[in-house]
């Protein structure tokens, strides 16, 4: 898979078997935003390449397809949204995060039948497994700050008094 994370083996058995089709669907779709970010090809040519991939079948194709195309339609909205809690200019971001932090934004803000709790936890894990050593701690809390201000009543519902 050249020019994709590549992902992490060492420290436990594989959990392929165990992944939802969601879970592979943000996989899948993270690949397609990594390869977006350093090629800025087609959308359309990139959705073909990751199609091709092993094991595509087994995800949440609707999921995917709305995660890599959603993500690159509203890459300046979701920006936008992300940027008050970043430390960083978003050109600064390692884009294995810039990808996590779009994907876990876009369900926020889009996949109100996902959980906000699952929503941020997703992108953690997608960043545990193909992102820097500490990145995830770094999605983590972006995304629980952003949280707050597109599902309000959720998280107010969610958090202790």
């Amino acid at each position: 898979m050249e020019g994709r994370p590549a992902r992490k083996t060492a420290g436990g058995p594989p959990r392929d078997r165990a992944k939802s089709s969601r879970r592979r669907a943000r996989e899948f779709a993270l690949q397609g935003l990594y390869e977006w970010q350093l090629n800025q090809r087609d959308a359309g040519s990139i959705d073909a390449h990751v199609r091709e991939l092993e094991e595509f079948t087994k995800c949440d194709r609707a999921h995917y397809d709305a995660l890599l195309h959603g993500c690159i339609d509203q890459r300046l909205q979701l920006d936008e949204s992300l940027l008050k809690f970043l430390d960083r200019p978003v050109e600064e971001l390692s884009p294995v995060e810039h990808a996590v932090l779009w994907i876990g934004a876009y369900e926020l803000t889009h996949c109100l039948d996902v959980p906000y709790k699952v929503a941020i936890n997703e992108a953690v894990e997608l960043a545990k497994s193909f992102g820097g050593t500490d990145g995830h701690k770094y999605v983590n809390g972006v995304l629980d700050h952003l949280a707050p201000s597109l599902r309000p009543d959720e998280v107010k519902a969610a958090r202790p008094r």
